[in-house]
């Protein structure tokens, strides 16, 4: 079974999240914020992960980093999840290393086609 780590610091964004990625067989973890998300896949790296661009504490961004360049870091897919639709913001994402992106507020046949092709 796959797993994905939610990372938003809206609890309403994880759990609607969550439903849906369980609805696909994966295993669920959430964080709060980038620094949270980092600490959890330093210990048990995601095969998927769902990350917010704008959080407290760690930004997606610097995740987003910081992930890449941890050992192991590369193997996970990152479909980036933002409200900012500027296009420099989504070319940061992809250089820094997610796989995907897409915009708030998602509906589950975007969330599920964005998390199938991974699965």
């Amino acid at each position: 079974m796959k797993s994905c780590l939610i990372v938003d610091d809206s609890s309403v964004v994880r759990k609607v999240a969550r439903r849906i990625l369980e609805d696909l067989d994966y295993v669920v973890e959430e964080a709060e914020d980038g620094q949270e998300a980092y600490d959890k896949c330093r210990q048990e790296m995601p095969d998927a992960i769902l990350l917010d661009w704008n959080m407290p504490i760690m930004s997606g961004l610097e995740f987003l980093k910081l992930l890449r360049a941890y050992v192991g870091g590369e193997k996970p897919r990152v479909v980036y999840c933002t409200i900012e639709n500027e296009v420099g913001h989504i070319a940061m994402a992809l250089k820094a290393g997610a796989n995907d992106y897409m915009f708030k507020p998602f509906d589950r046949a975007l969330l599920e086609a964005k998390f199938e092709e991974a699965a």
